[in-house]
């Protein structure tokens, strides 16, 4: 990992997040893949406790604006949806050696770039600037003619109230602690 990569937690800040499929290959482009991937996010999310503020899922990336993970960090939450969405997408193809007739697993095509972009949000101001960018971004690539008509993203929660694969804004499985007395 390079020395110039930074990356800042611990502070409360919301997380607007960006990951992209290897080389832009459209492994998030079907019905099919884009459910798969929101029911990963949805587990992780739970799992990982976070809150997930917005989200869109285009053909090649996604948007995510969320929350400090109350376990592990940003780092560690994405980790676990690109593997698991990889380890779902991209069977593992054997191959037989032939000098000894063994089954041998070969390494799987990647499906995500090796990092992904993480801009802390600290206002409201930019908290509204990411989730417009994120809602307005299949309109943009021509995608869809109006942010609603886009299944994969928390615009239509926004605007109808409608509760899709991913939960957002839930403060459900967030969890309080409380700080020992001193002895």
């Amino acid at each position: 990992m390079p020395r110039s990569l930074k990356r800042y937690c611990g502070s409360g800040d919301l997380h607007y997040i960006t990951c992209s499929c290897y080389e832009r290959k459209r492994w998030l482009g079907t019905d099919q893949q884009g459910d798969l991937f929101l029911r990963i996010l949805e587990e992780v999310r739970n799992e990982h406790r976070f809150l997930v503020l917005g989200y869109v899922v285009m053909p090649e990336h996604f948007h995510l604006l969320m929350s400090e993970p109350q376990v592990g960090n940003p780092s560690t939450a994405m980790q676990s949806v690109k593997q698991r969405f990889a380890q779902r997408v991209v069977p593992r193809r054997r191959r037989r050696k032939k000098q000894k007739g063994l089954l041998q697993e070969t390494a799987p095509m990647p499906v995500w770039q090796p990092r992904f972009y993480d801009f802390n949000v600290y206002t409201e101001r930019k908290r509204v600037e990411k989730l417009r960018y994120m809602h307005r971004n299949p309109v943009k690539r021509e995608l869809v003619q109006q942010p609603e008509q886009w299944t994969w993203s928390s615009f239509r929660h926004y605007k109808y109230g409608e509760t899709g694969l991913v939960r957002v804004n839930d403060c459900d499985l967030m969890q309080m602690g409380v700080r020992r007395q001193a002895v």
